[in-house]
């Protein structure tokens, strides 16, 4: 079964499940004393208790039951059944249920629970499918990677490691284009900023040099406003004109006189 974008999880095979009810019959069989056998068969037949939950569990998730799958490990774990194979399928019921994060603290924890490649290999794996679902490509990487030192020959930790170098490389290009689109609105915010404080400060110098011309204006006409006791300039210039007037009718009036004077005195005498 596979992801659309990648190799699916990983099921441990009947026989590792079935590992944890096959231990203790195989130290049985190893026994030189009847007493001893005795001891192991009944260890056996208690340790079985906690891992028929296992294989309780199995069903469930076979059944598509994966939440209850999932309580039925979570018990088996509570009363001490086989760390690495609880765990594991535990792991798997929560990756059916698409609680990404949950399975992959489940499927981290168990390389430290075995000495076997195969299982090692099969936890990295599904490890990394986990890190996939979230995003996480360098960690699902990394995960793979660690499953393939485990385990060289898997084709489907190859596939998924291959997959998982082209997505991180795609999510590093959109990561660098965002911070260069980033850069590129900054640039063009401080140039938006720069133009604004340029057209402001031709604004203010515009206002300023209209406020100068205000402020002659305003000076040069109180310069021609009179003082108080004083005419205006305009009043000045007409007192002016109007005395040019009138002397220039004086001066016509006197001609006048002085013509006529004249010609009274040229005239003679008729005797």
């Amino acid at each position: 079964m596979k992801f659309i974008e990648f190799i699916a999880i990983k099921e441990l095979a009947p026989s590792l499940r079935a590992r944890c009810e096959r231990g203790s019959l195989l130290a049985f069989k190893k026994s030189a004393s009847f007493l001893f056998m005795m001891l192991l068969l009944a260890a056996s037949t208690f340790a079985q208790q906690p891992n028929d939950l296992i294989t309780r569990g199995n069903g469930l998730y076979k059944d598509g039951k994966f939440g209850e799958a999932e309580m039925t490990y979570r018990e088996g774990q509570t009363q001490g059944a086989d760390a690495f194979i609880s765990g594991f399928n535990l792991g798997d019921a929560l990756f059916k249920q698409e609680r990404y994060e949950e399975a992959a603290s489940a499927f981290q924890a168990l390389p430290n629970l075995t000495d076997d490649k195969e299982q090692k290999a099969a936890a990295f794996h599904n490890l990394g499918n986990s890190f996939m679902k979230t995003k996480k490509y360098q960690e699902g990487v990394d995960a793979y990677k660690q499953s393939l030192r485990n385990n060289p020959t898997d084709i489907d930790t190859k596939y998924n490691l291959s997959y998982a170098k082209r997505m991180l490389q795609k999510q590093q290009e959109e990561e660098q284009k965002k911070d260069q689109d980033k850069d590129k609105d900054k640039k063009d915010d401080q140039q938006k900023q720069d133009q604004k404080q340029d057209e402001k400060k031709d604004q203010d110098k515009k206002d300023q040099e209209q406020q100068q011309k205000d402020q002659e204006k305003q000076d040069e006409q109180k310069e021609q406003q009179p003082k108080e006791g004083e005419i205006s300039k305009e009043d000045a210039e007409r007192a002016l004109d109007a005395l040019d007037q009138d002397e220039k009718k004086i001066r016509d009036r006197l001609e006048e006189q002085k013509i006529k004077k004249g010609v009274k005195g040229n005239i003679e005498k008729d005797w």
